[in-house]
């Protein structure tokens, strides 16, 4: 594709993007998008068959962007499990904490289009969301965790509910309130500060 192209293409994407994250997929138009990319509508569907294809690619697009963003977040995340637990949540507190925060634009996307299990954007939505549960676990097993897939699975499930919460309720104590719950998964597992499986005991011990 021609650079002017390719830069066409990125600005509908970056414009589709806005539109859907700010007023989800059934309220926007192609003539909203076309609008706002500054594009004709016959360039529009010259990139991009239908609604459907453009919001895939636009998930596609933005996978990449959340998951280098993740990555240097664990790049924060050193110390005890306990630490990193507790900074992750920390973090999503943080991230909460903008004006018109919106939560996840994947969830809050593919949560429209919940009767359409093989919509691309719901494969986009599944595979970013199994990335980060993926490098999630590789942190924890770094951090000496044993079964860190399904530690993952389970921190991972707290977050994406606090997220939600916090959307509801608009009350960012929800984080603090799944870090907690994070943090009594990892104990209920005998993880210790260290990482490590704290030692059974005996009752006369």
């Amino acid at each position: 594709m021609p650079r002017s192209g390719e830069q066409t293409r990125q600005r509908i994407l970056d414009a589709a993007y806005k539109q859907f994250r700010r007023k989800g997929f059934t309220r926007v138009s192609m003539d909203d998008i076309a609008a706002a990319s500054a594009v004709t509508k016959r360039t529009l569907y010259h990139h991009f068959t239908s609604k459907d294809a453009l919001l895939g690619a636009v998930l596609d697009a933005q996978q990449g962007l959340a998951v280098a963003a993740f990555r240097t977040f664990g790049d924060r995340m050193a110390g005890s499990p306990e630490q990193m637990i507790t900074a992750m949540f920390e973090q999503l507190a943080v991230w909460s904490d903008q004006p018109r925060w919106l939560g996840s634009g994947f969830t809050r996307l593919v949560v429209e289009l919940a009767d359409l299990p093989g919509h691309p954007a719901r494969v986009a939505a599944r595979r970013h969301k199994a990335l980060l549960e993926r490098w999630l676990a590789e942190l924890l097993a770094q951090a000496g965790i044993a079964d860190a897939t399904d530690a993952a699975r389970e921190i991972w499930l707290l977050s994406e509910g606090a997220i939600s919460s916090m959307l509801v309720h608009n009350d960012r104590r929800y984080a603090a309130a799944a870090g907690r719950a994070a943090l009594t998964l990892l104990r209920a597992r005998g993880v210790s500060a260290s990482g490590r499986r704290a030692a059974s005991r005996s009752p006369t011990a």
